[in-house]
């Protein structure tokens, strides 16, 4: 791959909702080949602190319906409206999931930020793999997200559920958004010492 080609991909990465998606399901070799990418994330000691699981069947149902409750008890009607609460209900229907959990190495005593840079790094691979296929895809870590996994998963001791990975086939004709980023020259600086 150039570097041509690789800068593509990186810039057409971004977040498309679930509420974008159509109902094209997503194949089982395709999950695995995108989370067979993530797990050649770098490590620090190849702690690899990362554990994904598949959210399916009723999760679509479960999900949404815990989301929607969650967030009405949070916020007031003009908030969160009706129309919004019904819409949440029925969010993660057509979407494939990912639970992203966190497992501390035991072995290996590094500090917490740099495990969680590490599965951060694993679902950047997801998000441009996602990319590279033409699919639909964020990482939810909200923490309505975050309290449905905790309930609905058995986690180990000292794991973490750092939220869900939507993926989905896109919905045609979906208006282009106009992305942007600062300019290099707010974000980069050159230090010389003599």
């Amino acid at each position: 791959m150039s570097f041509k080609q690789i800068t593509k991909t990186i810039q057409e990465r971004k977040t498309t909702y679930a509420y974008d998606f159509s109902d094209r399901k997503i194949e089982k070799e395709t999950i695995e080949a995108i989370v067979i990418n993530a797990l050649w994330a770098p490590t620090h000691k190849l702690t690899q602190p990362w554990r994904f699981v598949v959210l399916e069947g009723k999760h679509r149902e479960t999900l949404g319906e815990f989301m929607a409750n969650y967030y009405r008890k949070l916020y007031s009607e003009d908030e969160f409206s009706n129309e919004r609460y019904r819409e949440t209900k029925t969010y993660a229907s057509k979407a494939s999931m990912i639970g992203v959990i966190f497992k501390p190495s035991k072995r290996a005593q590094l500090p917490e930020w740099e495990e969680i840079a590490a599965i951060s790094s694993a679902v950047q691979n997801m998000w441009l793999s996602c990319t590279s296929l033409n699919l639909g895809s964020y990482w939810d870590t909200s923490i309505a997200t975050i309290k449905y996994g905790e309930k609905e998963i058995s986690l180990e001791e000292n794991e973490q559920f750092l939220g869900v990975f939507f993926i989905g086939h896109v919905k045609e004709n979906l208006p282009k958004v106009n992305r942007k980023r600062k300019p290099l020259s707010k974000k980069l600086s050159w230090h010389f010492k003599k």
